[in-house]
């Protein structure tokens, strides 16, 4: 969808909004996302990519927004249409949505060095365990209606034979070696999940994507993109947030802070981190092959990562 395209769709949204003046495009990748004024204030309208999630689990991952906000926890407010509803369905078959505007900055961006000095990297993971935290709490706290529906980040999820972000195993770049390498790395965690699962670990809802850009520091630190989130195992945000670090200098103050932070882990939770974090960079090699052109040089990036993941954790 080109910039064009995705304006004249948001044109069409906000005013189901009662949105004034014209959208302002924020970023137009997999979901086109634009600031908007409403009456209330500035809010952020997204335009959801087709084939990607269901009406019924957008609307899910809004009422759970929806939700957690209203008891105070770090996440975007979901904002109703004039009509009452949490969707605005577009020609074409896009869906549209709106959450309240969140001032801040984002933390950082991957690939590039984490900013700041050591003790304040670590005051930063502190603070997001923390606020990851918060929000699980939050998440635990709520009646779900029926008909939740958002992904399942468990073990088929993450390793099984149609793993929700695709079989990392069988990237195209991989060589004949590596892909046995990837085979035995999925069959090693996934006998290491499986003897977790017996501990009884915390599940519940997640965000499942908690990377640099999707956390903003203001007022407060809140998570933004709600896309990917869904129910499964709490440690994946964690390990998800540290998969970005794998080469920062003070990477083992970093994940130290983290857990700090998010206060409950237990030893087993602690032992299992470093596999949490070899699983979030596993799925992003099965993203990147079926969504970057060939030549994109993140899914050679993605590869090394995940062997370097591995290396450390297995």
């Amino acid at each position: 969808m080109t910039d064009d395209e995705a304006l004249a769709l948001a044109r069409d949204a906000a005013a189901a909004w009662g949105a004034t003046g014209t959208p302002t495009l924020i970023r137009n990748r997999e979901n086109a996302v634009f600031r908007i004024a409403l009456p209330s204030g500035p809010a952020a309208l997204r335009l959801h990519r087709l084939g990607y999630q269901t009406a019924a689990a957008i609307r899910s991952e809004l009422w759970m927004c929806e939700a957690m906000a209203q008891i105070g926890a770090p996440v975007p407010q979901a904002v109703r249409t004039l009509g009452g509803d949490l969707l605005h369905p577009l020609p074409g078959g896009r869906l549209s949505s709106v959450i309240g505007w969140i001032d801040g900055v984002v933390i950082g961006e991957g690939g590039v060095p984490l900013p700041g000095d050591a003790p304040a990297q670590a005051g930063l993971h502190r603070r997001l365990g923390a606020t990851l935290a918060q929000v699980h709490r939050a998440a635990d706290a709520l009646d779900l209606p029926p008909g939740i529906e958002r992904h399942r980040w468990n073990r088929a999820g993450l390793l099984g034979e149609t793993p929700l972000w695709g079989p990392f195993w069988d990237h195209p770049l991989l060589d004949q070696a590596e892909r046995r390498r990837m085979a035995a790395i999925r069959a090693e965690c996934d006998a290491r999940l499986a003897t977790y699962e017996d501990q009884r670990p915390d599940v519940g809802f997640i965000h499942a994507d908690v990377l640099r850009e999707n956390v903003l520091e203001g007022h407060a630190m809140t998570l933004i993109d709600f896309d990917d989130s869904g129910f499964g195992f709490r440690l994946y945000d964690l390990g998800t947030a540290l998969s970005q670090n794998l080469t920062e200098p003070n990477g083992a103050a970093i994940r130290d802070a983290l857990i700090e932070g998010y206060g409950t882990l237990t030893p087993v939770d602690i032992a299992m981190l470093d596999v949490f974090t070899l699983l979030r960079c596993l799925a992003s090699v099965g993203w990147t092959a079926g969504r970057l052109p060939p030549g994109d040089p993140r899914h050679a990036a993605y590869i090394r990562r995940a062997f370097l993941a591995a290396e450390r954790a297995l």
